[in-house]
């Protein structure tokens, strides 16, 4: 009788653990779908100007009343905001331009897509040693970023500002070697992008992006010596825009984040904050 009591007893009690473990992975399960469901937290890597600042002071109110919280991961770099969205560590990225992208995605083998335009930051020549573009002397040395696309982009305003000639005036993918008339024998310091601004000292002028030219302390609508137009090839091609991960264009947070940046609101800002340095497209 006591051998018969233990057995049920043991079939019981296994019986109840088996129960237990259930009812345990499928609240897990349940918890994790909702969890996912929930999900109201939309992360965005951001060069910190402007657009780190457009995203935290302008951006975030107007996701927050439509119940998202918004994180803004901020790099000083043109690599690791793509590389931390084809990873999937951020929803999306908010910092270049199409050709870059382009080019990006070329060199890196990554699957990342424009989903919008947001706005444009006229590109611009600054001084080092050299104030004015009138007393560059011979052989003198222009800082210039090294990736591909914005390393064209300062080509083309060098030619605008007549420095140089280039073989087609139009190529947005002009290099160095496409120059066919440099008479100021001019010398190209080739640098990644967020370099630049810090050898401003040791070179005569320097081309450098509107975020770079910002958190060097410069106004660009006051300092640059030249800078490309807002109605010109320059501003159709160069706006920045938002990024995510192929398969992600049409997620809520991607439509949610698209609806703010193309607000008023967002316009509104720009226009009053940068007064012309970062011009809104939409």
């Amino acid at each position: 009788m006591q051998i018969i009591n233990t057995r049920i007893i043991k079939s019981v009690v296994a019986a109840a653990v088996a129960v237990a473990v259930s009812v345990g992975l499928a609240a897990c399960g349940g918890s994790s779908a909702t969890s996912k469901e929930d999900d109201k937290t939309i992360t965005v890597a951001a060069s910190p100007t402007p657009h780190a600042e457009i995203l935290n002071k302008a951006v975030k109110p107007i996701l927050e009343k439509d119940g998202y919280k918004l994180e803004v991961k901020e790099f000083t770099d043109y690599v690791q905001p793509n590389t931390a969205t084809e990873d999937g560590d951020v929803d999306a990225n908010y910092f270049q331009h199409k050709p870059y992208l382009d080019n990006f995605n070329k060199e890196k083998g990554t699957h990342l897509v424009s989903v919008e335009t947001v706005h444009f930051e006229p590109f611009g020549l600054y001084p080092g040693k050299t104030k004015s573009l009138d007393d560059l002397k011979d052989g003198a040395t222009v800082a210039v970023p090294n990736d591909a696309t914005n390393e064209a982009r300062a080509l083309l305003l060098l030619q605008d500002a007549g420095l140089i000639e280039l073989k087609n005036p139009e190529d947005i993918n002009s290099t160095p070697k496409d120059i066919v008339s440099n008479p100021k024998n001019l010398q190209f310091k080739e640098l990644e992008a967020a370099v630049v601004p810090t050898v401003l000292s040791d070179v005569d002028i320097a081309a450098l992006n509107g975020n770079y030219a910002i958190q060097a302390k410069f106004d660009p609508t006051k300092d640059a010596l030249a800078t490309e137009k807002a109605d010109g090839i320059a501003a159709k091609t160069y706006a920045n825009i938002l990024v995510v991960k192929e398969g992600n264009e049409n997620t809520d947070k991607t439509k949610e984040l698209k609806k703010a940046l193309n607000s008023s609101e967002v316009r509104d800002y720009i226009n009053d904050t940068y007064k012309g340095a970062v011009v809104p497209v939409f």
